[in-house]
Parts: structure tokens; sequence; C-alpha cells
């Protein structure tokens, strides 16, 4: 409502109209007062003009009625230039940067100047990602829409981060595990090289801002994951988000890599630039795709991708949180990334005992064994990773509930090795 009575103020003192309010209307306290807005605007401690900008970039999701002052037309039946604004398909007003500039300083040129800084990458709604604000060019300027970011409004609404859903534009999906680290069998010295990823998390912020070491350490953390396909690290990415409460995005990285001039670095812009300053993990699985080693150049077509390479390297680099790349094998990672890499964890293939609390783990008490079948002696003839073991396990369940039976026999369990095994061109 104090929204809607300043735009009000602002139009009618404009035009001229007879009676027009006189008085500034303030802005209501938010001291006593409990929603998901007033927590947003006290945590990042906005001052008026960010409140303003802020309010109107959510009236077009909240009350875009409030927008109709400025459809106001002067003597030639024209919308006032002063206002801004887009017309929607649905005929509502849509705000732009003039907009804002109009609401805060009007005509007067000097305050004009002052309220433009608002819009400045440097600005404090821009990095702290709460409005969104792309000029098309340096022309169309104050013709640019003024939006609020989705994850901002979707805090606003329902005070819940906003999680993106899997599109062109966004080609990830949120991990998640219903397991825990008492789930994940690996070795201890691998275990411990993973926990340096934790400790950052939990103390990077802190080294940096009150320790000096922030001129010389960069922001964020950058690992590699690499060995072979089912020895643990996706469940290992997603268990470290789970610890820290944080989103774990795997990109797939057969929407991101684009045959076309340019739109592989444009795919990957979309995915940092939706990422950046909400801490989440990206996970970016057989990563080789994309994180290969360069080509010597021999045509515009190695030079491209070359220059993928490098916008890649740099992105990551700037990026303020995790990446993790995972890969089968470590020499296809270029060297360039490589030497970036704050720690780059091996993940064997599981060794006899480790195989064997795999295998204990994985079938369920509704299930019986047969007593023909030696786990220990399983464990110890066949080598196989934990994703490989589960997909047996997933086999004899299916044979035995065909049979109307809970019981895997042993022919149940060797023909489900046999089938792994032919996966990988093996036989046993």
């Amino acid at each position: 409502m104090w929204f809607k009575y300043f735009i009000e103020y602002r139009v009618r003192r404009h035009i001229g109209e007879s009676g027009a309010e006189t008085c500034f209307p303030e802005p209501p306290e938010l001291e006593e007062r409990t929603s998901f807005y007033v927590h947003f605007i006290k945590h990042f401690n906005l001052n008026f003009s960010e409140r303003v900008l802020v309010l109107l970039a959510l009236a077009p999701h909240l009350k875009p009625n409030i927008l109709d002052a400025f459809f106001t037309k002067n003597s030639d039946g024209r919308i006032f230039t002063e206002f801004g604004g887009k017309i929607s398909p649905a005929n509502k007003f849509l705000p732009t940067a003039e907009t804002y500039i109009f609401l805060i300083a009007g005509n007067e040129l000097y305050q004009r100047l002052k309220a433009i800084d608002i819009f400045k990458p440097s600005s404090r709604v821009r990095f702290d990602n709460i409005i969104s604000f792309i000029p098309e060019s340096e022309d169309s300027f104050l013709d640019t829409e003024v939006k609020i970011t989705q994850e901002q409004l979707s805090f606003i609404l329902s005070g819940e981060g906003y999680k993106p859903n899997f599109n062109s534009s966004f080609p990830a999906t949120l991990l998640k595990t219903g397991m825990s680290w008492d789930d994940l069998i690996i070795a201890p010295e691998v275990l411990e090289e993973i926990n340096e990823i934790t400790v950052w998390i939990r103390h990077g912020d802190n080294l940096l801002l009150n320790y000096g070491l922030g001129k010389t350490i960069k922001r964020g953390y950058r690992t590699l994951f690499y060995g072979p396909p089912g020895t643990g690290k996706t469940l290992t990415a997603s268990l470290i988000g789970k610890t820290n409460k944080l989103d774990v995005y795997r990109i797939d990285l057969s929407m991101v890599v684009s045959k076309y001039i340019g739109e592989t670095e444009k795919n990957l812009a979309n995915i940092f630039d939706l990422a950046e300053n909400k801490n989440w993990i990206l996970f970016f699985d057989e990563a080789d795709a994309l994180f290969g080693k360069r080509t010597q150049t021999k045509d515009a077509k190695d030079r491209y991708a070359n220059q993928e390479v490098s916008y890649l390297l740099q992105r990551i680099e700037d990026f303020p949180g995790v990446v993790i790349l995972a890969t089968n094998l470590k020499s296809n990672i270029d060297d360039a990334f490589s030497r970036r890499f704050q720690s780059m964890i091996y993940f064997p293939m599981p060794s006899p005992d480790l195989r064997l609390k795999l295998w204990e783990n994985a079938f369920t008490d509704k299930f019986e064994l047969s007593e023909k079948i030696d786990l220990r002696k399983i464990a110890n003839e066949y080598e196989l990773a934990g994703g490989a073991i589960i997909n047996v396990v997933r086999y004899c369940a299916l044979m035995a509930l065909n049979r109307n039976s809970n019981l895997i026999t042993s022919e149940d369990l060797i023909n489900g090795i046999r089938k792994e095994f032919r996966k990988d061109g093996r036989t046993s």
C-alpha cells in the first residue's frame, strides 16, 4: 500500500495534478512486522532506494495493478516518456530502469546520475543477485526491464531458496541421496582427502577474510574426482552437499557442448551466472567431454574448441563455490585445469575387504541368501566396483521376485556378475 501511494505521489506531482499530495509518504517501519519479505529486507539491510527497486521488480508478480498509474497519458495521448516501462502481451506495465530513475529522481539531472549507480555490476543489488538487469546494448540501458531474480522471488514468496528445474538454459539436475557416509564404503585415506573439501566449505571464508590470505588465494574450491566407474564419485559429491546443507547440481554436458560456434560458451555462461553467489556445488560428471586436452590448432574448429576450454577455465577460477569434476581417467583432463585444482582424489577399485562390506551392505533383510553363496569368496574372486555390485543386487532381487520368492540363489548372483563383466568386455 505504501508503494502504491508512493507511485501515485510521484506521478501526480510530475503531471501537476490539482490536489496532488504535498507530503512525501514515508516508508513503513518493519521492526514489528514478520514475513519473508521483512526477513529479506533485514538480511540485506536494504536502504530506501534499494527497497524501492525491489518493490518495483516485485510488483508485476504480486500486484501488477499498482503500476497502472504509469499508463497516465499526456495531452497528445501518449504515455509519459519519463515513466519508461514496457507493455506485456497481457497489457500489463513492466518497469524498466527509466521507471526506477523517475521514481527516485524525477527530472533532476544530478539525482538521475546518482540513481543510475544502482544498476552497475558492482552495486549491491547486482552483486548479491537480487536484481536481474542485463542491457542488450549501451543504447538500451534505460529501456532494460527491471526483474527480481528467481532465487529472491522464491524466498520472498515462500521462504525457500530457488531450485531451478532441468531445462535447456540450465541443463543440470539437483542431486539428492538418502544415504549417509556409513553407506560410502571407501578406503580411509580417500575419505581423509574428501574431508578437506568439507573443511574448506566450513572455514574457507574465515581463512580468506580474517587471516590475510584473501590477496593470494582465490575464492572457491576446485577438485577432481577420478577413477573407474561406480567407485563412489557421484555419491561422494551428493554426501558433501548433504553434510553441509548445500545443493549439488549435476551438469548434463551433452546439452552444454554444441557444434555451433559460441553456443558452448553461452550454455556455460547460463549455468555459472545462475549459480553465482548461491553457494551451490557444481558437479561435472564425465568431465573429459568438455575439460579434455586441447588440440593443436590446425583449423578454425580447433581454435574455437580451445577457446571453449579457455573460457571454461576462467569461469571455474572465478566461481566462488565448490566445483567438482569427475572423470574415469585423470590423463584425459587438460593440464591447464589440473594445475588449478586444490585437490585431485583417486577413487580406486575397492579391495577384497571393501568389496565384502559392499556385498554385505547391499542386500536388505527382506531377502535371504542361499547357503551356497559365500560372499567372502565372491568378493575375493570378482573385482567389481560398488555401482556394479548394486546392479548385480538389483538383478538378483528382480529374479527372486519373478519367482515369487525372497531367496537369492547362487545362479542369480553369478548371472548378475556375468552381465556386469560383459559391459566391460570381460568374461567371468
